[in-house]
């Protein structure tokens, strides 16, 4: 009989799984498509490096600002309509890349980033709970992990998908001053992908609102739960702050890494510029399946954290160092398999999708371990942590534009990569300020 009930449940829980699974690519289709965005618009507005990073930051900074109404938001309709709402909003800010394009005006790409942003942190507020409550607790890492291959895996098809729709045979040579009439075209071949974005978005978010989607039962919270005397508990805890600090500067690396690759490529006069950000991803899957097959059975969490540091920070001097020139890298791993010769220094940033592949994973549970009943503050905090996006390539843009460049300003990852080796040797540990 027992059998019998849990054969039904697992069948109940089937359809909310593939639903949920749908939105986790969604969000790392919307996410990565900016590694491609990025060099195009750069490109086509004929933007400096620090301009084309306000494209992330416009992106990552909506984080910010909308998680905490976001939630408040989800508590008042429920999650399922926020999800609605989430993807809805997303819709809209497909639209708006049409006028951006049509009038070739630079803040209003910036404000459909702003948008999508803030609709990407709607729908993941709202649809990160069923990952853990939609089964059993005991199998909830499990769950995470397929999404979290999911919305790297997106990450490797959304600059694939832009490269084929939006650039397609576009003739618009790399290093050179663009006419009018290819700039022109450019912004035209973006008009059909974003109206069809939008539609199917559109789609997307009628099919969540009347789906079999279970609601989910929200905790009874009393207002005054998260007041200044549990804060001031929480900023006790140092394990968590600098959890916190060490989710920042992660974020910061992972979107260094994933999204400016197609512009140092840009610069390097590069031709599929477009999709070098899906070189990053698929090294992000590959150490995400390493972290699931190692963790814990060969690595304890703090020693992959360690590992994950150290190898950053290898990597990242050899593209500040690295010789763009050689082609050493690619003409052992991909020209045998019928892949594109790139430099060496574009395939270490690729790289570095492997390095930073298991931080997120690892740094959560160390910064919440002992929080108790404070683990909902922890959690909030920590998801801010999100916005070191905004910053990372803020900052790699600003140093691009001296006399170190694009290839000497990735020594910005340098310090993010020392902190985290910090909190997983000595940081984690750490139980008071004393």
């Amino acid at each position: 009989m027992e059998a019998a009930v849990r054969q039904a449940n697992r069948r109940t829980q089937v359809m909310p799984m593939v639903i949920v699974a749908i939105l986790f690519f969604v969000l790392g289709f919307a996410t990565w498509l900016n590694g491609s965005l990025m060099p195009y618009l750069t490109q086509m507005l004929q933007l400096t490096p620090l301009q084309a990073s306000l494209i992330l930051f416009s992106f990552y900074i909506a984080v910010t600002f909308t998680a905490i109404p976001s939630a408040w938001l989800i508590r008042k309709v429920g999650y399922k309509n926020g999800m609605a709402l989430g993807i809805g909003v997303m819709m809209l800010a497909g639209l708006l890349y049409i006028p951006a394009a049509k009038t070739q005006i630079f803040a209003v790409f910036l404000f459909a980033q702003l948008v999508i942003g803030a609709g990407q942190t709607l729908l993941q507020t709202a649809v990160n709970p069923y990952v853990v409550r939609l089964g059993p607790e005991e199998t909830a890492a499990v769950r995470v992990s397929i999404m979290g291959i999911l919305n790297k895996g997106a990450g490797v098809v959304a600059p694939l998908v832009f490269t084929a729709l939006v650039i397609g045979s576009l003739s618009a040579p790399t290093g050179t001053e663009l006419t009018q009439t290819q700039i022109d075209t450019m912004a035209d071949r973006m008009v059909l992908p974003y109206l069809g974005l939008a539609v199917f978005l559109g789609l997307l978010a009628l099919a969540v609102r009347f789906s079999p989607l279970p609601e989910l039962e929200e905790e009874q919270v009393d207002a005054t739960s998260a007041d200044q005397s549990q804060l001031k508990a929480v900023l006790a805890k140092p394990a968590l702050v600098l959890g916190v600090v060490a989710l920042f500067v992660y974020v910061a690396v992972e979107v260094i890494a994933g999204d400016t690759i197609g512009m140092y490529a840009l610069s390097l006069g590069v031709e599929r510029y477009s999709v070098m950000t899906s070189y990053t991803m698929v090294c992000m899957v590959v150490g995400y399946c390493l972290g699931i097959a190692l963790i814990p059975r060969v690595l304890s969490q703090q020693t992959a954290l360690a590992i994950s540091a150290v190898l950053g920070v290898i990597l990242t001097l050899a593209v500040v160092f690295g010789n763009n020139e050689s082609y050493a890298i690619a003409n052992a791993v991909l020209v045998p398999f019928g892949g594109v010769a790139l430099p060496d220094t574009l395939m270490f940033i690729a790289l570095l999708g492997l390095a930073n592949a298991i931080v997120w994973p690892a740094v959560w549970p160390l910064a919440l371990s002992g929080l108790g009943h404070l683990t909902s503050i922890g959690s909030a905090l920590l998801i801010m942590g999100i916005a070191g996006g905004a910053f990372g390539p803020l900052f790699w843009g600003l140093f691009s534009g001296t006399g170190l460049g694009q290839q000497g300003a990735y020594f910005v990852m340098l310090p993010c990569y020392a902190f985290i080796l910090f909190y997983a040797v000595k940081g984690h540990k750490l139980k008071s300020w004393k």
